[in-house]
């Protein structure tokens, strides 16, 4: 088996590359792995993690040889690597404590701790095909996506970091239009719903954080959706706090306090678009952000392998040996 690991420095608050590949060195040889059976890799442009993820993927293949994929660089580093793993049954993909996949399956000291993670297994997860591509977490659409979509323009003015950057989107579109009619088809049932934002979950947080399931499971076979339905700006902050820290939904339903603001659907399909006359909808996947005018999501149950480190792995087969043997009794 080989094992490649692939850096992105851009992505974050500081270079990863700077210290991390002497970790990997470091970790690599208390694991037992000799130097050509691992490769460190440093991406230099958007699309470089899925082309190098895409060869390694097809080259093992080839030789028949079993490859485990590592990112260090964010959602959208992942994504790109778990896109350009797809298909390959032999490979399988995690991540280095940095996005929001490592949040629905462990810690981030979990995820921190190389040795962990080399001593770790794969597991099987469902995908969300999307009008931007795979996404194995959270597609959402309207407020939440403007904000991100709206950041970049705002980190070319000088002393804008990513914090900055971001409470400047968020005031931009708070003292813009809020809102938008859009109509929904979830598993053939359509409706139109003033809404806020909604989210279409495999994973559990998304966006910095905002646990949007909180009780999604990437590998069931559904999609947990959430629709925030409009509200007035001073109702925003109250709604986004119980939306951020996952306190709008409990055992299986919304809480009482969450009903009049959001609709609740589990789901194997769905479509949405704008019907305001507005124009397209800015919708996000994993890192990948832009205006549609339709998003369609459609699950592919078990179509992907993704690395976890060993206590998540162990926790992660415990709770499905448990769930069947549920189902069995």
């Amino acid at each position: 088996m080989h094992t490649l690991f692939l850096l992105n420095p851009t992505a974050g608050k500081t270079d990863c590359t700077q210290q991390l590949p002497q970790q990997i060195n470091a970790a690599a040889a208390r694991a037992g792995l000799a130097p050509e059976e691992y490769t460190i890799r440093i991406t230099t442009h958007a699309g470089h993690a899925r082309e190098l993820a895409r060869a390694a993927a097809a080259g093992a293949q080839q030789a028949g040889e079993p490859l485990r994929i590592f990112t260090a660089g964010g959602d959208g580093t992942f994504n790109e690597a778990l896109t350009g793993a797809y298909g390959f049954a032999g490979t399988a993909v995690g991540c280095l404590p940095y996005g929001s996949f490592l949040r629905t399956f462990g810690t981030r000291e979990e995820f921190l701790d190389l040795d962990a993670q080399l001593a770790g297994g794969a597991v099987p997860i469902d995908l969300m095909q999307t009008n931007l591509g795979l996404s194995a977490t959270i597609c959402a659409a309207g407020l939440d996506a403007q904000v991100a979509y709206g950041i970049p323009k705002f980190r070319r003015i000088p002393l804008c970091g990513g914090e900055v950057s971001y409470l400047l989107s968020i005031v931009e579109q708070l003292c813009g239009h809020i809102g938008r009619r859009v109509e929904y088809t979830i598993d053939g049932e359509t409706f139109a719903v003033d809404c806020l934002m909604c989210a279409i979950c495999n994973g559990r947080t998304y966006g910095g954080g905002f646990c949007a399931g909180p009780e999604a499971q990437p590998d069931d076979g559904w999609l947990d959706v959430f629709i925030v339905r409009k509200v007035g700006r001073l109702t925003i902050a109250k709604l986004l706090s119980m939306y951020k820290n996952g306190r709008h939904f409990q055992n299986g339903q919304l809480v009482e306090a969450a009903k009049p603001y959001f609709i609740y659907r589990r789901a194997k399909q769905v479509t949405l678009r704008p019907v305001d006359g507005r124009g397209p909808i800015v919708a996000t996947a994993d890192g990948e952000c832009a205006p549609c005018d339709r998003v369609e999501i459609a699950l592919h149950p078990q179509s992907a392998r993704v690395l976890l480190p060993k206590a998540a792995y162990e926790r992660f087969c415990a709770q499905r040996e448990n769930a069947a043997s549920a189902v069995t009794r």
